[in-house]
């Protein structure tokens, strides 16, 4: 995948235009784009949307995935050993039947008959 990205981006000269501050920006810009695909959408009309719209969501997601394969490249970060590393702190962090803060929170002020939001 990492081959396929930089030989897309040095055939068309594009190094120079990607510091680090570039490739976030572009990988916010791709994540806006994702993001608008959910935006004002929810329950039925949302599975629905998914739905119909299956491919061009899996385009956004491919665009996102671009930006951060380029950007493990040129911070020299091995991308899928940090993800393992990650998943190892998130194990600890969030053990199985254990929520979090927020979700903890929310869920007390649930039963409490209080409205959450």
């Amino acid at each position: 995948m990492q081959s396929q990205v930089l030989k897309f981006r040095d055939e068309r000269g594009w190094k120079r235009f990607h510091g680090a501050k570039d490739l976030v920006l572009g990988l916010l810009v791709e994540l806006g784009e994702l993001a608008e695909h959910f935006q004002y959408l929810k329950g039925a009309e949302l599975k629905k949307y998914q739905k119909d719209f299956k491919e061009e969501i899996a385009d956004e997601m491919a665009d996102v995935l671009f930006w951060l394969v380029l950007m493990s490249h040129d911070l020299k970060i091995d991308l899928e050993k940090a993800f393992d590393k990650k998943m190892i702190k998130n194990i600890q962090k969030y053990p199985i039947g254990r929520h979090g803060k927020l979700y903890n929170r929310w869920h007390a002020k649930k039963r409490a008959g209080s409205s959450v939001g």
